[in-house]
């Protein structure tokens, strides 16, 4: 796949400063007033120059010049105010003079009738930024029948890694990676997203996250982590149009499998509790549970294709989870583990209404081509893998917290995480 034109540059800085971070908001208040009338005078030159590129095929270089220092601007406030940044940002929307900014590329030739739809196409990719960047609710996490993997979750993801960020920070003077790589590249696609609606290039948006942060060094490789054909988009017509019908056993047998695993998981707590480490029985039971829970979100969620089995087993499905053997945990973790959760909770939220976007889309992509969209298959990988992360955390298969990172993790073994989320 060709490198798209609107690349986004984040330096590795994670050290905030207190004061200002704690102040953040009223410290944005001349941004938030300066970008609002910014924004009135870019819809009027959005309507001229689609005229004019509608007529030419190439959008005015003044217009182009234009929209690239807003989009500039745009994205050097969102890094500041999600605190994927900590300088104070310019008004102008010079590039190079800040730590996250957006390449853009010069004005080039258009496809007439593309423009004319523009309105129409930009739709998918404004609901995909609206679950990465958009004014979320930070509401508890949906705990239905596969909640936890996504549907019915509300929240920008952005917005509720800056807010978890905002009390990380507090404490410890520096943004956690895992939630600044989150809130970096919700900036990316929504500088992405901007570009296409105002004709700063024709090329769609990418919701690759590996794509978006190729200048971001990935975290060290996490013990829960998915597997499997990466490169396998192929998708039966006949399977995903009766997606839904066809994943009822499952989520009937996934319900009752629920209620066994809560139980186990409660007894499997108390036995850490007593011996520093899990049951090896509960922890098997447990991580084929995970497992199946992963596959079937999978089926639904449209990441992978075939119908999944029933009993969670290893290495049967395209897209399957690793997880660790039972080993030793801090007890004081373990005593406390649902209530440390509640963070991840919220991340794995917000990423359930990318993963539920994400869905839609290529339900209706596959039906057309027979093959789902590279980047919403690797958006909906990223909320899954997520979303494992966060089981094995619950039910003690790991005492390692999950990482918010878009990215895979490194191949090297990873010795500890100091992550928030």
């Amino acid at each position: 796949m060709n490198e798209h034109p609107v690349q986004l540059v984040v330096d590795d800085d994670l050290q905030r400063n207190r004061l200002t971070v704690f102040f953040r908001l009223l410290l944005a208040i001349p941004h938030f007033v300066w970008v609002f009338l910014w924004s009135i005078a870019v819809v009027f030159a959005a309507i001229a120059n689609w005229v004019a590129t509608l007529a030419s095929g190439t959008p005015p270089a003044g217009l182009h010049r234009f929209m690239c220092k807003y989009i500039r601007y745009v994205s050097h406030l969102n890094a500041y105010i999600w605190l994927v940044a900590n300088p104070y940002p310019g008004f102008v929307g010079e590039e190079g003079d800040y730590p996250v900014d957006v390449k853009l590329p010069p004005p080039a030739e258009q496809d007439r009738l593309k423009t004319l739809v523009l309105i129409i196409l930009a739709i998918p990719a404004l609901l995909v930024s609206a679950t990465l960047g958009g004014a979320g609710s930070l509401r508890v996490p949906y705990r239905g029948t596969y909640g936890r993997y996504g549907g019915g979750a509300n929240g920008a993801l952005a917005g509720v890694c800056s807010v978890l960020g905002w009390f990380a920070i507090l404490v410890r003077g520096r943004m956690p990676k895992g939630l600044r790589d989150a809130g970096a590249y919700s900036v990316g696609y929504t500088a992405q997203m901007l570009a296409y609606v105002l004709l700063v290039t024709d090329r769609y948006p990418n919701a690759d996250p590996t794509a978006m942060l190729v200048t971001v060094p990935r975290p060290p490789q996490h013990p829960v982590y998915l597997v499997g054909d990466a490169h396998d988009l192929r998708h039966s017509r006949v399977l995903v149009f009766f997606r839904l019908p066809l994943a009822i056993p499952h989520l009937v047998w996934l319900a009752l499998w629920t209620i066994a695993a809560v139980i186990v998981g409660i007894l499997n707590w108390f036995a850490t509790l007593f011996s520093g480490t899990p049951a090896r029985g509960f922890h098997r039971f447990l991580a084929a549970y995970v497992r199946y829970s992963l596959h079937v979100s999978s089926f639904i969620y449209l990441a992978a294709n075939p119908f999944p089995g029933f009993t969670g087993e290893q290495g049967r499905y395209p897209l399957d989870v690793v997880l660790p053997e039972p080993q030793r945990q801090n007890r004081w973790v373990t005593g406390f583990r649902f209530i440390l959760a509640i963070p991840a909770f919220l991340v794995n939220s917000a990423l359930g209404s990318a993963l539920f976007v994400a869905a839609v889309l290529t339900w209706f992509v596959a039906l057309g081509t027979g093959s789902a969209p590279w980047g919403l298959r690797n958006l909906s990988a990223y909320a899954l893998r997520y979303g494992a992360q966060v089981n094995a955390y619950l039910f003690l298969l790991t005492e390692q917290y999950p990482h918010a990172s878009p990215l895979e993790g490194a191949d090297e073994p990873q010795e500890s995480y100091d992550e928030v989320a």
